[in-house]
């Protein structure tokens, strides 16, 4: 009885009872639960080897998607990301394989390329932000139409075909994506250093609370004296970085780009920033959401490999559903915290 009176007398008094935020949990519970179903399915799932391998290929949706969720926290939206990705490589590879005649097959070639890659990713990311707060026109037909633009110039580029790295030259980059620092793979390394980065910038800085206030309410920011036209700009140079930092780890892989390279990669990073609990109309995001989003998509790949329960190529329709269920999901939830 003593206990029952006591029990009694803490919730009268207010005191918080332990709750799981499914909003914040639900992604990683999900991943715990995808581990365990393809642990089931395939033996082999939980292998050193195949981990390694789902760390590695999410590392590339991973990075854009850290830069998706400062778009998409700030109101805005990226369509553009697998194309600007496709003629960042493209243009690296040509640059990189004409240089072979004036600075050799060395890693100044490669850094070279590597440096026109940030700069094409910032360039073309505040293409996107100044044509959206400047220009004032919508983000989704700016990034649309970028989309298409940086889709033809690739295949412009590539005659129709593809364009290859120079082999002698591939195989000194290898490392950039095949090495490893401390056993765990380059790819990876970068992924978790620009997730820490992306976490530090949107959780305790100016700028992030400044993303957030703009995608809460982007009248009362411009009120509050935050330059919202700046801020927004910023994001999406932002998520140009990320892209050119996903095309340095990801040109060495195949050593080649066409017009399918990055083909819905914008799917997959926006799935992932949704999937991680970030707000589609803006006002609220996790970064380690979308850390954990993209790893999930992968692994949802990886399992369907490993099963022939649905066929692979229903990867994209899987994706596909995830986004609209989660925004749903997310729909109830902010409708229920504005009723309570």
């Amino acid at each position: 009885m003593s206990g029952d009176t006591n029990v009694a007398a803490g919730e009268a008094k207010g005191m918080p009872k332990f709750k799981i935020d499914f909003a914040v949990a639900g992604p990683f519970l999900a991943l715990v639960v995808l581990f365990i179903l393809g642990a089931l399915i395939n033996p082999s799932f939980m292998s050193e080897g195949n981990i390694s391998n789902i760390l590695t290929r999410s590392a590339f949706i991973g990075i854009i998607a850290v830069g998706a969720t400062f778009v998409i926290t700030a109101g805005g939206i990226d369509l553009s990301v697998g194309s600007m990705a496709a003629v960042i490589s493209g243009v690296m590879i040509i640059v990189m394989d004409n240089l072979i005649d004036t600075t050799g097959v060395t890693w100044t070639t490669i850094l070279i390329g590597c440096g026109l890659s940030v700069a094409m990713g910032v360039g073309a990311g505040a293409v996107n932000g100044l044509l959206t707060t400047r220009a004032k026109i919508e983000a989704f037909i700016v990034t649309l139409g970028t989309m298409g633009i940086y889709r033809s110039l690739v295949t412009y580029f590539a005659d129709g075909g593809t364009l290859s790295l120079d082999s002698s030259l591939r195989t000194l980059y290898r490392p950039a994506y095949y090495g490893s620092v401390l056993g765990i793979p380059v790819p990876v390394v970068v992924f978790i250093l620009v997730a820490i980065v992306g976490w530090v910038v949107l959780n305790r800085t100016a700028f992030g609370r400044h993303c957030l206030a703009i995608g809460s309410n982007e009248a009362v920011a411009k009120y509050s004296a935050i330059k919202v036209d700046r801020v927004k700009t910023a994001t999406y140079i932002i998520q140009g970085l990320c892209v050119s930092l996903a095309t340095i780890i990801y040109v060495p892989r195949l050593g080649s780009a066409s017009a399918s390279t990055g083909v819905l990669w914008e799917l997959e990073a926006i799935a992932a920033v949704i999937i991680g609990g970030t707000i589609l109309k803006g006002g609220y995001g996790r970064v380690g959401g979308s850390v954990v989003g993209a790893i999930l998509l992968t692994t949802i790949g990886n399992i369907l490999n490993l099963t022939d329960i649905i066929s692979n190529y229903l990867n994209g329709a899987v994706q596909g559903v995830i986004i609209v269920v989660a925004v749903w999901l997310q729909r109830g939830s902010w409708r229920k915290t504005a009723k309570s």
